[in-house]
């Protein structure tokens, strides 16, 4: 009989995955992957862009490169997030990632021993409690309200909570709740990061995706103690498809990520890399969100606009200025993962709201994503579940 490692007694298959191959099927209304709109890919220019490299420097495109990443992409990933970001960062200070995902998981790698303590807002993205997981820690769920972490309670955890070892956040269209922290708790919490000197993780895959509002500053622009991990990636406002994302860091967390890379991939594809850096190179990215954020927009609002004319008074959701995401809450009687069942039966999925909770339960809650629909299949969507919805309070 196979005998496993220990960690693997704790991991478990991710509810989006397992979600995604159901809807997988033709004629099923998918809410549930957090999948930017394929329409949307600048397809001819990524060919021109992949052409280019080939031609240009096709044997260095097809061979092993640095560790950290194609030195040019670095250079531009820093100059980006200083002037979007207000990051100061160079090259040196950019880990290029095969998708965020990989970097939670060294992250993980680099802080968490076994029964070391994580916070994590409650919810938080159950991909970084499944990379976490790994590592076999105990999660702290700190309370969140309507505008984010709530700082009076992450202060009073840290006060009175031995061995916190990695804070993990996502202050911008969180997901699953699509929240946007406002700017007095950004800086609440890099004062009480500061305080106690806490490692953090800053995830901020959809911050360009903003449709509302004006933009705020990263965490990782306040971060004086080099205390700031931001992660962020080229999936939401790019192409998902190459699997690029990155890590801006501190030298002396840059170099342990580094030692870590090289024992788990070597580095990250250099195709794919110098592809995207053409692509930079050639054509204006900024032109190009500008172009897809309307449209997530017009999504945002013709699905929550349909979830207010369809929607029992009961359930309540959040209206976020950007993202991709809307997470609803209902009566603590419903249990979602049942009501997914159901809402699979009329070929309607979402994805239910328990897996991002680290330490369970709150299964009255789902997360719903618009932007990987037509107009048409997202008010049919949203009218056949609250079809649904109504049925399971009765």
């Amino acid at each position: 009989m196979l005998k496993f490692a220990d960690r693997m007694d704790g991991m478990r298959a991710s509810d989006i995955r397992e979600i995604l191959k159901v809807t997988a099927q033709p004629d099923v209304i998918s809410f549930a992957g957090g999948l930017p709109a394929p329409e949307l890919f600048p397809v001819e220019d990524i060919r021109t862009a992949f052409n280019a490299v080939m031609d240009e420097q096709g044997r260095t495109a097809l061979q092993y490169g640095e560790t950290e990443g194609w030195y040019h992409l670095r250079e531009q990933i820093a100059d980006r997030i200083g002037k979007k970001n207000g990051i100061k960062a160079k090259a040196e200070n950019i880990l290029v990632t095969a998708g965020s995902q990989q970097g939670l998981d060294f992250c993980g790698k680099l802080f968490l021993n076994p029964g070391d303590v994580v916070l994590m807002e409650s919810p938080s993205y159950l991909g970084a409690i499944n990379a976490f997981n790994a590592y076999q820690p105990n999660f702290v769920e700190v309370p969140t309200d309507g505008d984010g972490l709530i700082m009076e309670e992450l202060d009073r955890i840290l006060a009175t909570t031995e061995n916190v070892k990695l804070i993990y956040v996502i202050p911008d269209f969180q997901n699953p709740s699509g929240r946007t922290w406002p700017m007095e708790r950004r800086k609440q919490f890099m004062e009480i990061i500061n305080k106690y000197e806490i490692p953090v993780v800053e995830d901020n895959p959809y911050g360009e995706l903003r449709f509302k509002g004006e933009a705020m500053p990263a965490l990782k622009s306040m971060d004086t103690k080099g205390l700031v991990m931001y992660f962020s990636t080229f999936s939401k406002i790019l192409t998902p498809g190459f699997r690029l994302a990155w890590i801006c860091a501190s030298p002396e967390i840059m170099e342990k990520l580094s030692l870590i890379t090289q024992a788990a991939v070597l580095q990250t594809s250099t195709l794919n890399m110098m592809v995207v850096s053409k692509y930079l190179d050639m054509f204006d990215v900024d032109e190009h969100i500008e172009a897809i954020r309307p449209i997530y927009k017009h999504r945002c609002e013709l699905m929550i606009n349909t979830m207010r004319e369809t929607f029992p008074e009961e359930v309540k959701f959040t209206d976020p200025d950007g993202g991709l995401f809307t997470w609803v809450e209902m009566p603590e009687y419903v249990n979602t993962r049942d009501l997914a069942l159901k809402a699979l039966e009329q070929k309607v999925a979402f994805v239910p709201g328990s897996g991002f909770f680290p330490n369970g339960g709150n299964e009255h809650c789902m997360r719903l994503n618009y932007s990987n629909s037509t107009d048409e299949k997202l008010v049919d969507g949203v009218r056949r579940l609250a079809g649904v919805i109504k049925e399971a309070l009765k």
